[in-house]
């Protein structure tokens, strides 16, 4: 009896631990969305990654180096570089981007599923160096992605 509990004891912990957490919005779906917002955070964590990569550019070129900071720094870029590929994709791929078989609707999503892809891969980019024309890249890309999602006038859900 008594290994009997040590073993279940020991199964709960492992479920416990061995869980993976989900950071995406949910896929309920609850219905509750704010895409301004998700796409104001897009542009949030690029401001962030641009900070990170100026001060990783200068922390490294100091005569001593603060290697603390400096991978403190890189820890940020890559965080905020995360965090802008989850809402490019849990966020808007799997639950915004609408599957249609109608051509209309299918050319709009083809557009915003190019565009998305784009985002992640510049933010990947971004994770890999300090090309500084990455920010760029993505500030545009963002900029043409929300003009082609949310268009001219509020986007209902």
């Amino acid at each position: 009896m008594k290994k009997i509990k040590v073993l279940v004891l020991a199964y709960l912990m492992f479920i416990g631990l061995g869980s993976i957490k989900a950071y995406a919005h949910c896929e309920i779906p609850c219905g509750i969305y704010n895409d301004k917002a998700r796409v104001e955070l897009m542009y949030e964590h690029i401001q962030t990654i641009e900070k990170s990569m100026k001060l990783i550019i200068e922390l490294s070129a100091a005569e001593k180096p603060d290697y603390n900071q400096l991978v403190r720094w890189i820890n940020n870029k890559e965080e905020h570089a995360n965090k802008l590929q989850t809402i490019a994709t849990q966020y808007f791929m799997f639950q915004r981007v609408k599957v249609s078989e109608d051509p209309a609707v299918r050319a709009k999503s083809m557009k915003q599923l190019e565009l998305l892809h784009k985002i992640c891969v510049y933010a990947m980019q971004a994770k890999q160096s300090t090309n500084i024309e990455m920010i760029k890249k993505l500030n545009d890309t963002v900029h043409d992605f929300s003009h082609e999602y949310l268009g001219e006038v509020e986007h209902k859900h």
